[in-house]
């Protein structure tokens, strides 16, 4: 808006609060307050440029019970953006696909619709149109709300790498069939540290009725041909008077387990560590120098009548980094 004759003072004021008021909107591009720093480290509370969903499942023979909704926004509220998508099983190459997002849209599909009877992960990477290489564009967010037939289920935000970079990855071109995204926290190159240690800070008795699934991802490998395994795991279980309990075990590019006397396998066993009643909690971390993100879904069949009694679920925390972290991806156009 602008005034292009003689106004009084007082409508010089009115026309100076609609600019204000205006370019406090979406429509100039501009948002209140100030952006989450793209430095800082990977969160499910921040946008990025690459977006990691830490698990999705569905069932083969329709997804009434077993199913993953997937969201994913676009928060730039003037550019548009493509995103490439790999849905990571726990064996075999990726699948992929293309979403087109205009600016401040979003977009929600399920896993029996992209990947049916399949678990794993997913990971969104904002890329160029005409090329198909990976893009700054530090504005996605997204979420996976999960259902299982064992009652488990959990909304679980995607978790945010921020591009350190402006434009287009560089060395990448429209020459180029791969890209490489580097995961080491250099500023000008490359994206956020990808995590090592990870923990769940409340671990509940089976002998009160919960049955937690533990979920952890490898981060790194191949998105054309299969992601990186985890390798042997080191894990330490704490009961609420802070004895630790030592345990490992080996897991390939997605590991999943129900915490039980099974696994972890600790002496004494899980259910003796935390009797009803009590809570604990655990750290773990690959013993190799890798990448690792995870999640953590609690059922309580006695969610409904007991005040004590709590189903849900949330990503792992974060206790350390690594700057060894990093996938090969396919370049090609996008097809949307």
């Amino acid at each position: 808006m602008t005034c292009s004759y003689k106004p009084t003072k007082f409508t010089q004021v009115v026309c100076m609060l609609i600019l204000l008021w205006l370019c406090g909107r979406p429509v100039c591009g501009a948002e209140p307050g100030t952006a989450y720093p793209p430095g800082s480290e990977i969160s499910d509370q921040k946008v990025g440029s690459i977006l990691f969903y830490n698990f999705y499942t569905s069932s083969a023979t329709g997804g009434n019970t077993q199913n993953t909704q997937f969201t994913l926004t676009n928060t730039s509220t003037v550019s548009a953006v493509f995103v490439h998508l790999f849905l990571v099983a726990e064996s075999g190459p990726p699948a992929d696909f293309f979403r087109c997002l205009s600016a401040v849209q979003t977009t929600t599909f399920l896993a029996s619709d992209v990947d049916p009877g399949i678990s794993g992960y997913m990971i969104a990477v904002a890329v160029e149109a005409a090329t198909g290489c990976p893009l700054s564009f530090n504005f996605l967010s997204g979420e996976a709300t999960v259902k299982l037939t064992s009652g488990h289920q959990a909304s679980l935000p995607a978790e945010a790498f921020a591009a350190l970079y402006t434009g287009s990855m560089p060395g990448c071109d429209a020459n180029s069939v791969t890209a490489t995204l580097t995961f080491n926290g250099i500023t000008n190159f490359d994206y956020n540290r990808a995590p090592r240690m990870l923990a769940i800070d409340k671990l509940r008795s089976r002998a009160d009725g919960n049955e937690t699934l533990l979920v952890l991802n490898r981060v790194g490998g191949n998105l054309q041909i299969g992601a990186a395994t985890l390798g042997q795991v080191f894990g330490v279980l704490y009961n609420d008077q802070a004895v630790p309990f030592t345990f490992s075990f080996t897991g390939s590019s997605q590991f999943r387990a129900i915490l039980s006397n099974t696994f972890p396998a600790t002496s004494p066993s899980f259910e003796s560590v935390i009797p009803a009643g009590r809570l604990g909690w655990m750290k773990l971390s690959p013993v190799a120098d890798v990448g690792m993100l995870g999640a953590v879904l609690n059922f309580n069949a006695n969610a409904g009548a007991s005040a004590n009694a709590f189903s849900g679920g949330h990503n792992l925390r974060k206790l350390t980094f690594t700057t060894t972290a990093s996938y090969t991806m396919p370049v090609f156009p996008p097809d949307c």
